[in-house]
């Protein structure tokens, strides 16, 4: 019987940025189409843009031979690339996760799932901080914050982060189908009203992608 890993290391980090930028360029052109129904049609593009330059931002460094120290420093690297590159709210909000992400974990170059929890659970908090966002409002946090929730739940329950991370992905992907009935109440999809209902967030969409890219990373 093989038994998953308990702890999550640096490089499957970094292997979760790269699977997150590649499924944002699939996925580029759809997510575009969700924001064109309810946003300003540019999710998307910026999102492709802002992974584009954290990819490269990888490479440079590992071209160099010297790849980040710890956890802290990939995603303090990741979070400023994303704030600085992208337009629109998602810049600012992807940025901010991935900065409190890195500030939760420390100078450490590997995670237990408990401390990647924390570590997810500080992102979302950085999110809600900034964007102010709730259950329901038909953002991000709609398909985040369950994500979140089962992690933790699946950790209590003596799950390792190839579980956890599976049972996160369920949970983004359910709530990121719950928003399309719901009436958006943040962003520039709220200026629709009752017209936005019937479409699903895009940024819960991207977000989904993340929880996927990481349960692939990590095996789950």
């Amino acid at each position: 019987m093989t038994v998953a890993p308990s702890t999550v290391t640096i490089d499957q980090l970094t292997d979760w940025l790269r699977r997150f930028q590649g499924l944002v360029a699939e996925h580029q052109t759809e997510l575009t189409e969700l924001d064109s129904v309810i946003g300003d049609a540019d999710h998307g593009a910026n999102m492709a843009r802002g992974m584009t330059a954290v990819a490269a931002k990888l490479d440079a460094a590992e071209g160099d031979g010297d790849g980040p120290a710890s956890v802290a420093d990939l995603f303090k690297a990741v979070g400023m690339t994303l704030v600085t590159s992208v337009g629109g709210a998602s810049g600012p909000l992807y940025g901010t996760f991935f900065l409190r992400f890195g500030m939760s974990a420390g100078a450490v170059t590997t995670l237990d799932a408990a401390g990647l929890g924390a570590a997810l659970r500080a992102g979302l908090d950085g999110i809600v901080a900034r964007g102010k966002a709730e259950l329901g409002d038909k953002t991000m946090f709609d398909a985040m914050s369950p994500a979140v929730d089962a992690w933790d739940v699946s950790v209590a329950a003596g799950g390792s982060p190839a579980d956890a991370s599976a049972a996160a992905l369920a949970a983004a992907e359910v709530g990121r189908d719950a928003t399309v009935p719901l009436v958006a109440r943040k962003g520039r999809a709220s200026y629709l009203g009752e017209r936005s209902a019937g479409h699903l967030d895009p940024g819960a969409a991207s977000t989904t992608l993340l929880f996927r890219a990481l349960a692939d990373a990590l095996g789950g």
